[in-house]
């Protein structure tokens, strides 16, 4: 079932939270809503949802048009960020009462529930309440409440957020198992980039209410359209330069550190002279002397150095004063810290540095 967004606008009072913001989420698909608090992305869950009505634009579910609709007849399934389960009542108790409200019979209630305990594999946990159950469970039990309605789509409102890290890891993989062996189509919101990128098919990045990128988490990660969107996806390096032009299959930009040549990236090229900036992710720089006929040989002295266990990473300065540049390096698989003071030679593949004039 695919959802559309055409032009949707929330505002409360002055204040613009949604700015016509336009999607079409694809049916089957694990779609996010990804950006820092504030940005617009629970605002525009709840319009799908109906618990908020959009002041302009239009909802669409499959080929019904629900802007107007109230949340019970859009048949949507919601899962919370606090799981909203009925203290009182048994695991069993709490998915049955909303199939009770839709006044299916008891046997197909007994049926219903049995299947959804089962696909989210609480079957043995059926006559336990809330209490008794771990925060893990209890996210379960909240995913199979809205499964066994057997929504049209599923919206999820930042549902890991109050588990423990080691929790969050299997409940992502168990998330995405359980969308796609139903076949819904679902909506997921979130600020935590790694949550997004480990298990969504698409993702749509949202600043101050519009939509700064939608994309596939690759294409996202590797080639970010803005600055906001390549410093808000992971972490990433920073060199302002001006476009000097293209030689051959490769952009020229001059920076503080010298001359530099990058994949140009998609068309328009912006005009020579434009001011850019080319982000660079911490693990693309590599350490050591480069192969010969690299492009990209910097020089530099390390800051500091921290060591991660799975990886190092080297804070390295280029240049001096005022115009010189600090970069982040990741090392994988790591050796030992650097001493600070260190000289350190570095360089980067034209491929990875993305151009970004915004």
């Amino acid at each position: 079932m695919r959802i559309v967004l055409d032009q949707v606008l929330k505002r409360f009072g002055e204040l613009t939270v949604v700015d016509r913001v336009s999607l079409e989420i694809h049916s089957g698909e694990l779609f996010f809503l990804l950006g820092p608090s504030g940005c617009g992305k629970t605002t525009l869950l709840r319009c799908i949802a109906g618990f908020a009505a959009p002041d302009g634009g239009r909802i669409l579910i499959g080929d019904q048009d629900v802007t107007q609709l109230p949340p019970h007849q859009r048949d949507t399934g919601m899962v919370f960020q606090s799981y909203a389960l009925w203290p009182h009542m048994t695991v069993r108790e709490n998915l049955a009462f909303g199939l009770e409200m839709r006044k299916v019979s008891a046997a197909d209630r007994v049926r219903r529930v049995g299947e959804a305990l089962e696909q989210v594999r609480m079957s043995d946990r059926a006559e336990y309440r809330p209490a008794q159950l771990s925060g893990g469970q209890q996210q379960r039990v909240a995913l199979a409440r809205a499964l066994v309605v057997r929504p049209r789509c599923l919206l999820l409102d930042e549902p890991l957020s109050n588990l423990d890290a080691k929790l969050r890891l299997e409940m992502r993989g168990e998330i995405r198992r359980i969308c796609k062996e139903s076949g819904l189509t679902a909506v997921y919101v979130t600020h935590d980039q790694k949550e997004a990128l480990s298990i969504a098919d698409r993702i749509a990045v949202l600043n101050q209410g519009r939509v700064e990128q939608c994309a596939p988490p690759e294409e996202l990660y590797q080639r970010p359209c803005s600055r906001f969107a390549a410093h808000f996806i992971g972490e990433t390096n920073f060199i302002e330069g001006e476009f000097l032009g293209v030689d051959g299959a490769r952009a020229r930009v001059r920076t503080a550190v010298g001359e530099v040549l990058v994949n140009p990236g998609a068309e328009p090229l912006p005009a020579a002279g434009t001011r850019l900036s080319i982000s660079l992710r911490p693990e693309v720089l590599r350490l050591g002397a480069a192969p010969d006929g690299a492009p990209n040989q910097l020089a530099g002295v390390v800051e500091e150095s921290v060591y991660l266990g799975e990886m190092a990473q080297h804070g390295v300065r280029l240049g001096t004063g005022a115009t010189g540049v600090s970069l982040q390096v990741s090392e994988l698989p790591p050796r030992a810290r650097l001493a600070p003071g260190t000289p350190i030679h570095l360089w980067f593949d034209s491929e990875d540095a993305v151009l970004l004039t915004r």
